[in-house]
């Protein structure tokens, strides 16, 4: 359970506020009340707030179809945004695979947020989809203002790989519509810290928001936890030097799409990801076992979906980016071999491009 002070300690762009349910609100969902007195702009984001944890009844996290009594304190967090963002195209390089009167598969670069933000306000992925394809040919389907424009799905800012973006509303709503049902097949490849046990495994375990950092996400037995879902195949091991306990290359699979879903269950299986600056407990405390990396090694190397037109199967394979190429080459001679699913993930990557847009990690 949530408790009152941890109300408190949130991200300084955001604040929170306080609503008593009137009587004649008794009884009514917790979203549908949040959007019909005003707390949040519609439905979905009172959703989308509940859900990640930044509401609260009566000082604890309950789910979104709570049915609210009179007199129920609600406590819930607002971002101090502008009221009005501007967004506007910029000539940012994209790696563009496909591209159609519909939708674009792109591999996108390190460093590139998925939309604007508070921190982010230009120099996203938004900014360069408008320059590429122009406002008008791009879906509005993710958010009530036009700043995310063509997005349907999102890779953290320092996660690289294939993505889809949708032009038109039908296009978005359908690639949503397959992400939701888990139509849409997404592969990623993950370095992880020590020496993998099994070769496959499924990490069933519901993420909520962090009870002491509002930033962050973890596993969580709370109202607010959704489910998560990922499964991973082990692809080559690498045995242990002086300054780490081993690694191990593996394959994820998402069922679901929660935030950073990957590195907070890689984390919880105490193998968290090589180079993550955040979800990095149980990792080796000497930097150099982080290889030289300035952020995780995780790249979404292979998307399979149906094309939201035409029906048509589509699957696209990404090679490694360079910084995790060099960073996996210098494990070469303490491989411990391949295994059968590392073979084939190797023969499929062996024929797939490498990113020709190379980003960069921003300075902190």
């Amino acid at each position: 359970m949530t408790l009152w002070q941890d109300v408190d300690r949130m991200d300084a762009m955001s604040r929170s506020l306080c609503h008593i349910v009137a009587t004649e609100d008794a009884g009514s969902r917790l979203d549908a009340l949040c959007a019909a007195r005003g707390l949040y702009a519609s439905r979905s984001a009172a959703a989308r707030a509940i859900e990640e944890g930044r509401v609260f009844v009566n000082g604890a996290t309950v789910s979104k179809k709570h049915a609210v009594a009179a007199g129920d304190t609600i406590v819930y967090e607002v971002d101090d945004e502008p009221e009005s963002v501007v967004v506007y195209g910029e000539p940012i390089d994209l790696d563009i695979r496909f591209e159609d009167e519909d939708m674009l598969v792109l591999s996108k670069q390190i460093g590139l947020v998925c939309h604007p933000s508070v921190d982010h306000a230009h120099g996203t992925l938004v900014n360069a989809l408008i320059w590429h394809c122009g406002e008008e040919n791009l879906c509005n389907v993710q958010g009530e203002e036009a700043d995310r424009l063509g997005i349907v799905h999102r890779l953290d800012r320092d996660t690289s790989g294939l993505m889809l973006a949708a032009k038109t509303d039908e296009a978005g709503r359908e690639l949503m519509a397959q992400i939701q049902d888990r139509a849409v097949d997404r592969h990623y490849i993950a370095l992880v810290h020590g020496i993998m046990a099994h070769d496959t495994g499924m990490i069933d375990a519901p993420i909520a928001r962090s009870a002491d950092e509002r930033c962050r996400m973890a596993v969580r037995d709370v109202p607010s936890a959704r489910e998560a879902i990922t499964t991973f195949r082990v692809l080559e091991r690498f045995e242990a030097g002086p300054k780490d306990d081993g690694y191990s290359l593996i394959e994820c699979k998402l069922f679901t799409g929660r935030t950073h879903q990957i590195r907070v269950h890689m984390q919880y299986t105490r193998h968290p990801i090589v180079g993550d600056p955040v979800y990095n407990a149980h990792g080796p405390r000497d930097a150099r076992a982080q290889l030289g990396l300035r952020r995780q090694f995780l790249h979404s190397y292979s998307i399979a979906f149906e094309h939201p037109t035409t029906g048509e199967p589509m699957a696209f394979a990404d090679n490694l980016p360079r910084d995790l190429q060099e960073a996996l080459d210098t494990l070469a001679e303490r491989s411990l071999g391949k295994t059968e699913a590392g073979r084939e993930v190797a023969e499929l990557m062996a024929t797939s491009p490498v990113p020709s847009v190379e980003g960069e990690v921003p300075d902190e």
